[in-house]
C-alpha cells in the first residue's frame, strides 16, 4: 500500500513510524526544512527553544510507536525524570513542590498542607490510577466508528461512572483534599483540555494522573528531539521524508472521490492509496480539499490559545526555580470566567515559566537561561483585538516574569500570540484544537475517517482521541490502524515484511 502522510508533526510520524515498520510505502511531505510541526525548534544567538508542547509525559507511549518501526526510545532520544516534575507557586507566597513518587509527595503535602491531606494522597493516586485504567483501552487508545460503539464497553461505562468520571473534577479533587493550594494543583491539567476545572469533567483526570502519577520528564534537545528521533527511526523503517515544499491540494479521482495522491506547492506529485493528514480538521478540508468541514469539524468551541513568550535571558534563575515553574493567580474563579466565559484577557492570569536550561544548561550560553513563559488568553473568537494588544500584553507578560524574580537582561525573544497560530493554520489562532467537551470528547470528537472521502485518514489533535502530546502518539496508532483496514483484509505491504501494527 501507498500511503502519503501530509506533515511531519508527532501525529503523521507516529502514524509513518507505525506504517512503515509495518512494510508499507509511506511518503511523509513536510512544508518546513524539518520535522516536528508544532514541536518546533527556534535558535537564536545560543539559545535553543522548543515552540510547542515543552511538558512530556507517558514515556511508555512513545516507546510503543519506535517499536513500531522496529526501533526504541533510548536509540534516538535521552530522557531525564524531573523532580521536582513542578514547583507550584501560589499569591500568598507559598511553594508546593510536585515531587515523583507518591513517598515524595506525600511528604511533601504533608510537610505544606498537613497530616489529613497527605494522608489522602494515596487514595487520590488510586483513584486517579483506575480512572486511567479503565480509559485509556475503553474509549481513548481504539477507534470508533459510530458513538454507538460505546455500547460494546458497558462495564467500563459503569465503572467509570462508580469512580465520579461524570462529576466535575475539582469538586472530585475537593473530596480528597482540604487545601486550596491542592485543589488547584491537581485539577488546573482541565485547561489542557481547553475547559475550566470547574466544568471539566471529572474523567479528565486521566491527565492529572500522567503528570502526578506517571511522572514527567524532560528529553535532551527538547521535545522537537522527540519529532527528530521519531523521522530518523521511520527513515531507518523504510519511510521517505520531502521536507520544505507543502502540500497544496489532495487529489481525488473523478467518479469515486478516492484519495490519488498529493500535490506539492514545488509541482511534485506522490501517489498513494491512503493519505494521512496531520494539519488541523478543517484546514485539511478547506486548503487540500476544496471542501467543507465534517459537522463534527465545524460545530463545537474551540479552546482558549495562548500567548507563548520565548526569551534568552542573561542572569541566575530564582533559587528555587525548577524546570516547569507554575505561578497560581490569586483570583482563580474569576480568571477562567472572564477567560472562557467573556473571551477577554484575564487580568490576573496563571503563568507556566519553564527553564529548560535548568536541566539542560546546553540549551543556553554560560551564565544564561531559556524562559518559555506560557499565559492562556482567548483564542480569535473571544474579544481581544490582537493587531493592538500584542505589544501592551508582551509588556505586562515582561513584566509580571520580572517581577517574578527571572532574569531581566534579554538578549533574544520571539513572541507568538493567536494570530501567529491562526497564521500557521491553526483554527481559531489556538494550537490545543476542540476543546473537549463532552459532546467532543471520544466517539464524539470529529472522526478520523470520513466515509466520503475513500482513503482519507487523519491525525493529530483535531481527531481521536484528542489534544496533549500523548494523545497525538495514540491518534498516529490509530490512523495507521485505519490505513490498514483500508489496505484490505490481510494486506502486509511490501514482500516480506511481516511486522503488525503495534497495539
Amino acid at each position: 500500500m501507498k500511503v502519503a502522510i501530509v506533515g511531519a508533526g508527532l501525529g503523521g510520524l507516529a502514524a509513518a513510524c507505525h506504517l512503515a515498520g509495518n512494510g508499507h510505502d509511506v511518503t511523509v511531505v513536510e512544508r518546513d526544512p524539518a520535522p516536528g510541526g508544532r514541536a518546533g525548534r527556534w535558535e537564536s544567538n545560543g539559545y535553543s527553544f522548543d515552540t510547542g508542547p515543552t511538558v512530556f509525559t507517558m514515556v511508555e507511549f512513545l516507546e510503543r510507536t519506535f517499536n513500531a518501526a522496529g526501533a526504541s526510545v533510548e536509540d534516538h532520544v535521552t530522557f531525564d525524570r524531573l523532580d521536582p516534575g513542578y514547583r507550584a507557586c501560589y499569591a500568598d507566597g507559598s511553594e508546593l513542590f510536585v515531587r515523583a513518587g507518591r513517598e515524595a509527595m506525600t511528604e511533601e503535602i504533608r510537610t505544606v498542607c498537613g497530616a489529613h491531606d497527605a494522608a489522602a494522597f494515596g487514595p487520590f493516586c488510586d483513584w486517579l490510577t483506575e480512572l486511567y485504567r479503565v480509559e485509556v483501552p475503553n474509549f481513548i487508545d481504539r477507534n470508533f466508528n459510530t458513538p454507538l460503539d460505546l455500547a460494546s464497553s458497558p462495564k467500563a461505562g459503569i465503572e467509570l461512572l462508580r469512580l465520579g468520571g461524570f462529576g466535575k473534577l475539582e469538586a472530585k479533587v475537593k473530596t480528597f483534599f482540604d487545601d486550596y493550594r491542592l485543589h488547584r494543583l491537581f485539577s488546573f491539567q482541565a485547561l489542557y483540555a481547553g475547559l475550566s476545572p470547574f466544568d471539566a469533567l471529572a474523567l479528565y483526570g486521566v491527565i492529572t494522573y500522567m503528570d502526578t502519577v506517571a511522572g514527567v520528564w524532560a528529553p535532551r534537545g527538547g521535545i522537537h528531539a522527540v519529532a527528530t528521533g521519531l523521522a530518523e527511526a521511520a527513515e531507518k523503517a523504510g519511510a521517505q521524508f520531502h521536507y520544505g515544499d507543502p502540500v497544496i491540494r489532495i487529489e481525488r479521482r473523478p467518479g469515486s472521490g478516492e484519495v490519488s495522491g498529493v500535490r506539492t506547492a514545488g509541482g511534485q506529485r506522490f501517489d498513494a492509496d491512503v493519505v494521512v493528514a496531520n494539519p488541523d480538521v478543517p484546514a485539511v478540508y478547506r486548503e487540500l480539499l476544496s471542501a467543507t468541514p465534517p459537522w463534527r469539524a465545524r460545530t463545537g468551541t474551540y479552546s482558549p490559545s495562548c500567548l507563548l513568550w520565548l526569551v534568552g535571558v542573561k542572569g541566575d534563575m530564582p533559587e528555587r526555580a525548577v524546570h516547569h515553574n507554575i505561578h497560581f493567580s490569586k483570583e482563580w474563579t474569576v480568571s477562567f470566567d472572564e477567560l472562557l466565559k467573556k473571551g477577554t484577557m484575564m487580568t490576573d492570569p496563571s503563568i507556566l515559566v519553564s527553564a529548560p536550561s535548568v536541566t539542560d544548561p546546553s540549551c543556553a550560553p554560560a551564565g544564561s537561561n531559556t524562559l518559555y513563559v506560557l499565559e492562556p488568553v482567548p483564542n480569535l473568537d473571544g474579544k481581544v483585538d490582537w493587531s493592538t494588544e500584542r505589544v501592551p500584553a508582551r509588556d505586562r507578560l515582561a513584566a509580571r516574569v520580572a517581577s517574578l524574580g527571572y532574569p531581566e537582561v534579554i538578549e533574544c525573544e520571539q513572541l507568538i500570540d493567536p494570530l501567529d497560530w491562526d497564521a500557521l493554520g491553526m483554527e481559531r489562532g489556538t494550537p490545543f484544537a476542540m476543546a473537549h467537551k463532552f459532546a467532543r470528547t471520544g466517539p464524539f470528537r470529529a472522526p478520523n475517517i470520513d466515509r466520503k472521502i475513500p482513503g482519507l485518514v487523519l491525525v493529530g489533535s483535531g481527531t481521536v482521541p484528542g489534544v496533549g502530546v500523548p494523545m497525538v502518539l495514540v491518534s498516529g496508532r490509530l490512523a495507521a490502524e485505519r490505513a490498514e483496514a483500508m489496505a484490505g483484509a490481510g494486506s502486509r505491504g511490501k514482500a516480506g515484511r511481516s511486522r503488525s501494527v503495534s497495539r
